[in-house]
């Protein structure tokens, strides 16, 4: 048998995926990444106390940079293999926390577009569809997408009206079937108007409950944090292969 050593200041262990969570009061549901029944490994979970959805998002409010990387010192001193958090516009704090850490460190779901840019023919294009277009400048892709070599077409959730009450104004209920309805019906007319589109990224981090019935709506690649998140686990967390020839 192997002999353990503790980690001094170390609560629990075991926690494959450390998750900065913004503070606000919305219903996580299952798919959403802060339910933890979302993922097939553990996460370890911390709040940032002064990450609000509106310094954060309408904002973009640097000042709280300190509380951010003191929140991912946090997780990584009790074991996670990886950080991320719950919000796509934690890009802004994306190379301080990985200079702050030994870990690697995936904070927006917007840090995929390299990748989906990728795996796509030249003429395609990339469609975003994020908590608020009006917030998801240039300037803020640029800092998950520095190549900026892909045309990216970007949809807003802001105007849907289930989608604003719960998320953007924290009314505590979420009707998952109409915000479900909502993103089919966003997503669906940024694809039929810009029949380019190769594929779909979700930036926010309360829609991959609904990307199923978005891609079976749309029939192309439909990513999120999920994804990301589930990826980048696989790298940290290998396991042996079993089977035979």
């Amino acid at each position: 048998m192997p002999i353990y050593t503790a980690k001094r200041g170390a609560v629990s262990y075991g926690h494959s995926v450390g998750m900065l969570m913004i503070d606000c009061h919305i219903p996580f549901i299952p798919g959403d990444i802060g339910n933890a029944q979302t993922f097939k490994y553990p996460i370890l979970y911390r709040k940032v106390e002064s990450a609000s959805i509106e310094r954060l998002i309408d904002h973009g409010d640097m000042s709280i940079s300190p509380q951010v990387i003191e929140a991912a010192k946090y997780l990584e001193s009790q074991g996670v293999r990886a950080i991320t958090s719950d919000c796509g516009f934690m890009i802004y704090f994306q190379q301080a926390v990985a200079s702050a850490v030994n870990v690697p460190v995936m904070l927006s779901s917007l840090m995929q577009l390299t990748f989906i840019s990728s795996l796509l023919a030249p003429s395609q294009a990339i469609g975003i569809i994020c908590a608020n277009a009006k917030r998801l400048t240039p300037e803020l892709i640029a800092k998950a997408f520095p190549a900026n070599d892909r045309t990216l077409i970007v949809a807003g959730m802001q105007d849907q009206p289930a989608f604003r009450s719960s998320i953007l104004l924290e009314s505590g209920d979420l009707d998952s079937e109409a915000v479900e309805r909502e993103l089919v019906n966003v997503g669906t007319k940024l694809v039929e108007t810009n029949p380019s589109i190769g594929a779909i990224l979700l930036e926010c981090s309360d829609l991959p409950p609904y990307a199923k019935a978005l891609q079976d709506r749309i029939n192309l690649p439909v990513f999120d944090f999920t994804t990301m998140i589930d990826f980048v686990h696989a790298a940290t967390s290998r396991r042996r292969f079993e089977g035979t020839l």
